[in-house]
């Protein structure tokens, strides 16, 4: 699958196994940094990495910082090549963002190997080009776009994944087919039981079909000005979730009780169909497994991180809202603080009856 960027044209190439890393972790002009409970799980195919050139980075929103970025360029000016060195990052989208920052900034950009280890790295972030570093206690502030010049995807990587960073993953995947509407909303319907299987042709199905819809919109907007900001459905309160409860809820996670809410709004508005809410509602509950009292914090924090936000533009409150429309997500910019309210409600008293 190739990428168009104005940055530069960039391909995702599909693995059948894990072969592909006995070649990838030989390059002499390389820096490897690899999220270090994947490296304990896959060490056999490490084992060639000199250790002068790898890093481990444990992937925690703790570490998605400035901070870690430059120590991996201070480590990467011991390179003799300098413009000629290579970055190779091997993890998920926390992975991803950390070096793919660096990536940009050193030297006004070096090459960059990705190759995403998580479900939702795979189906989603690894195309887009967006790094993101949080700053101070608030998510994504810190950001750039740079894709990297090489994608290498191997679902046996799904495999290793905790229960939850899968279902975290399928969040977004599950995201992807709600925004096609009721018959994306069917196709995953009968996907699923396969899928929470992990079956190998299921899930890279699923990641080829989540990419090839993502591909549209980041190719028609890249840098996030128009069409691609739909994609951003839900992530409004999904990061405010994340913010409020320190990241005790993971980011795919999140997404989730962010759809419930956005749609929430959506069908309080008349833009969606009360049905269509709540067949999302029954594809989204089946991947969310939370202790609910993470999120017992006053609104008012909830009201302040959705500010912070970078998606906001004005005083009023941006979100991205779906429609009964597939694909014809409305972005608005007047949320009020007593909906964002209800829909917190609403999913509290949704997720206490399951």
């Amino acid at each position: 699958m190739m990428i168009k960027s104005r940055l530069k044209e960039y391909e995702v190439i599909f693995e059948q196994g894990l072969g592909f890393l006995a070649e990838l972790v030989k390059n002499p002009l390389a820096q490897y940094v690899i999220d270090s409970n994947v490296y304990q799980l896959y060490q056999a195919y490490f084992s060639e990495i000199n250790m002068d050139r790898l890093i481990l980075v444990e992937a925690n929103e703790q570490s998605k910082v400035i901070e870690t970025a430059l120590e991996i360029c201070e480590k990467m000016t011991n390179i003799p090549a300098k413009r000629n060195a290579v970055l190779v990052s091997i993890g998920g989208g926390i992975i991803q963002d950390i070096t793919g920052f660096a990536a940009n900034i050193l030297y006004r950009g070096i090459k960059w190997i990705f190759v995403p280890t998580t479900l939702l790295a795979q189906s989603d972030s690894c195309i887009g080009g967006k790094t993101s570093l949080n700053y101070h206690k608030y998510k994504n502030l810190l950001g750039t776009f740079y894709p990297p010049d090489i994608i290498y995807i191997c679902p046996e990587f799904v495999n290793t994944l905790s229960q939850a960073d899968f279902e975290s993953g399928m969040g977004e995947v599950i995201k992807f087919n709600i925004m096609r509407g009721k018959e994306g909303i069917e196709h995953i319907e009968s996907g699923m039981p396969l899928l929470m299987k992990r079956e190998s042709n299921a899930v890279k199905e699923a990641i080829q079909n989540s990419l090839e819809f993502k591909k549209d919109f980041i190719e028609k907007d890249e840098f996030d000005k128009g069409e691609r900001i739909k994609l951003n459905f839900a992530h409004t309160f999904g990061h405010a979730v994340e913010t409020v409860t320190n990241y005790q809820i993971p980011h795919g996670t999140a997404v989730v009780i962010g759809m419930i809410m956005a749609d929430s709004i959506s069908v309080g508005r008349g833009l969606l169909k009360e049905e269509l809410a709540r067949k999302s509602e029954e594809l989204l509950l089946q991947v969310i497994h939370i202790n609910l009292s993470v999120m017992d914090k006053p609104i008012e924090e909830f009201i302040q991180a959705i500010r912070k936000d970078k998606k906001q533009i004005d005083s009023g409150l941006t979100a991205v809202l779906m429609t009964d429309v597939p694909k014809d997500l409305k972005i608005v910019h007047d949320v009020t603080a007593e909906e964002v309210t209800r829909a917190l409600d609403y999913f509290r008293a949704l997720y206490n009856r399951v």
